[in-house]
């Protein structure tokens, strides 16, 4: 799944390239809403984390470096940057950039929960 959303990464940055002025500006927010999901029981959580810190959803803890949105828009799209792992647990089960217009894009792949950005925290 991961080689299928780099490949279509590449693909689109080959298919159009970006000049320096065409590059939407980001900011950075001051933390993120995440969303979880258990999907045995049907139920969701909103969470919502400061950029630099972690915390837990449901059997899972998780850690968010930054939130970034664009500066023109901040309520049009979010990029936060997790770490997923299993509670108590040292290997990540997620590393990298969700982002909350496409989040299976790059999703985290666990048999029991779900974990998605909603939106950055800007104020």
């Amino acid at each position: 799944m991961r080689a299928l959303a780099a490949a279509a990464l590449t693909a689109l940055s080959l298919a159009a390239p970006l000049s320096a002025q065409d590059r939407v500006p980001a900011s950075l927010g001051q933390g993120a809403l995440l969303r979880g999901l258990d999907k045995v029981s049907g139920q969701t959580v909103d969470v919502e984390l400061k950029n630099g810190t972690s915390g837990e959803i449901f059997g899972l803890d998780v850690a968010l470096a930054e939130c970034r949105y664009p500066t023109e828009n901040p309520t049009g799209d979010a990029f936060a940057y997790l770490t997923v792992w299993n509670h108590g647990e040292r290997n990540s089960l997620f590393e990298g950039w969700m982002i909350a217009s496409a989040p299976a894009l790059n999703a985290l792949d666990h048999p029991r929960y779900d974990v998605w950005v909603l939106r950055c925290i800007t104020s």
